[in-house]
């Protein structure tokens, strides 16, 4: 990137994170000024006080038997559990499914047939199927990010530019060269996308995942806590379940800057 054009770029994000700065403070005096306005019942509307000192508590003393960074390795041990196994079968399926129109009409009806399907009703099934243990919670994490990832993945390949298909053929690629050398390439930016899109939806099911049989997770805390009115502990958890699935995101984001280098060179 030229000097000129870093110094153009510069301030443009400056003024973004301070933009994003502002409005988060924004929303925390209004929450602030709500809870004390005195017009709202604590139980719906806790203050960031004691929001924050739910949060000291799970995490110094523990909610449950387990404290605060147990219940976010559990959780987060379920979720890439689940996601792993998501990209593991999604991402091959979806780039065979854009190369192959039959294979295509075997998979993309039963893809769109149970995308729609509420996760809860999926999980009645899986607990039949294999048990109340994390077998189950993992297979329903795997599910709900499944289809983001696999169709996506066909997508991408079905944009990619017949004319640098075309070329490579006619520079002698066989189909494996082929599919290494440009339809894995130019399918990559497309599957970034979705493996953001599935990781969403992965994250947001994780408390119907973890309100079966489980003793930790940050969902399993929320679920808990909500049958005892403990509205500040499910803030709290609202909002680590937000911090941690930014990171998350961070994560692939940064991934996608390292597979797909040559968009962010100018």
């Amino acid at each position: 990137m030229s000097t000129a054009l870093q110094g153009i770029v510069a301030p443009r994000v400056g003024a973004e994170r301070a933009i994003s700065l502002l409005t988060l403070a924004l929303l925390l005096a209004l929450w602030t000024l709500l809870a004390a306005s005195g017009r709202f019942n604590p139980i719906f509307i806790p203050s960031p006080a004691a929001v924050w000192q739910a949060f000291v508590d799970a995490l110094l003393q523990g909610y449950q038997g387990a404290f605060l960074h147990e219940h976010i390795l559990a959780s987060l041990k379920r979720v890439l559990a689940g996601y792993g196994l998501a990209l593991a079968i999604g991402i091959p399926l979806g780039l065979v499914m854009g190369l192959s129109r039959h294979v295509r009409a075997v998979f993309d009806p039963l893809i769109e047939f149970y995308r729609p399907l509420p996760p809860l009703g999926l999980y009645t099934l899986l607990v039949m199927w294999l048990g109340i243990g994390d077998s189950s919670k993992i297979a329903l994490l795997a599910l709900a990010g499944l289809p983001a990832l696999t169709l996506s993945s066909m997508q991408a390949v079905r944009g990619i530019d017949p004319q640098l298909l075309k070329a490579a053929r006619s520079l002698g690629a066989g189909r494996l060269r082929l599919f290494f050398t440009v339809v894995l390439p130019a399918s990559l930016p497309g599957i970034c996308t979705g493996m953001r899109i599935g990781l969403g939806f992965t994250y947001t099911v994780l408390v119907a995942a973890e309100i079966v049989a489980a003793s930790a997770g940050i969902g399993w805390m929320i679920w808990d806590a909500s049958k005892f009115l403990l509205t500040p502990v499910v803030v709290m958890g609202l909002v680590v379940m937000g911090a941690t699935g930014w990171l998350l995101d961070a994560a692939v984001r940064l991934l996608e800057r390292h597979l797909t280098a040559w968009r962010f060179i100018r």
